[in-house]
């Protein structure tokens, strides 16, 4: 996709930008990530040495402040404001874009009342302004907005970084992931093997049953020949039938009267 491919170009400058920096003009670069409008991951920075390396010096409120775009959310910042740097008109539009990509790692319907609360929104239409003009536009997300039920139906939605420990995490939840599917493929097969065998079940009675309607057709085309010879030689044995022409040629005896 489109913004995938340009976040990986921008995440190469950046890389290759910090690596060849240090001290306050690392600070710099930094701002200029949390404010770039088309970026939002950030720990391929955060694992560069020379930004690591901003831990304890007088520059580490910069690195606390990637911390927070790679992981946090705008709750997180207005709960902790006095532990951030104060952040400019871009970087709080790119964070409250963040949230609403947390939030879709959690659940694919956003409610109104949800979204309204962790974005500091005040009403719908403010809401709907901010997804359809700085999300959906922005290509983070896809989805429907639904004014009758008050959310958000996603679609799509950019994943953010993952945060420490969450490796684990998925790994365990792949794990499961393909268990659960060995286990369903195997009762596919299973069940593949089972129509299968019943399928030649089904054609091995079909054939035995043809055989035996071909031998009751035989029997029966037998039996209708032997009943008819044998009435052939009932109507031509002696002592049988007369013909009609001998019976009407022979002389009639008289009937004598009674006296």
């Amino acid at each position: 996709m489109e913004i995938e491919r340009k976040q990986a170009d921008l995440i190469d400058h950046y890389v290759k930008q910090a690596s060849s920096l240090n001290g306050s003009s690392l600070s710099v670069l930094i701002l200029e990530a949390t404010s770039n409008p088309s970026l939002f991951a950030f720990s391929e920075i955060l694992a560069v040495p020379t930004v690591a390396q901003l831990e304890g010096t007088g520059q580490s409120a910069y690195l606390n402040l990637l911390r927070l775009f790679a992981y946090g959310t705008w709750s997180d910042y207005k709960s902790n404001a006095g532990s951030f740097l104060q952040l400019v008109p871009e970087q709080v539009l790119k964070l409250k874009q963040l949230t609403v990509l947390s939030m879709a790692e959690i659940g694919k319907v956003l409610p109104y009342d949800q979204l309204m609360q962790q974005l500091d929104v005040t009403n719908v239409r403010e809401l709907e302004d901010f997804l359809i003009n700085d999300c959906m536009y922005a290509g983070i997300v896809r989805g429907k907005l639904d004014q009758l039920r008050r959310c958000f139906e996603l679609q799509f939605a950019a994943g953010r970084d993952l945060r420490p420990g969450q490796i684990g995490n998925m790994i365990d939840v792949l794990s499961s992931w393909l268990a659960t599917s060995d286990n369903l493929l195997l009762s596919i097969q299973e069940k593949i093997k089972w129509a299968d065998t019943m399928s030649e079940l089904d054609k091995k009675q079909k054939t035995e049953y043809e055989v035996k309607v071909d031998e009751a057709k035989k029997l029966l085309s037998l039996k209708g020949d032997t009943d008819f010879r044998g009435n052939e030689e009932l109507f031509s044995e002696s002592g049988g039938v007369m013909d009609y022409e001998e019976d009407r040629v022979r002389p009639k005896r008289r009937r004598h009267p009674m006296h």
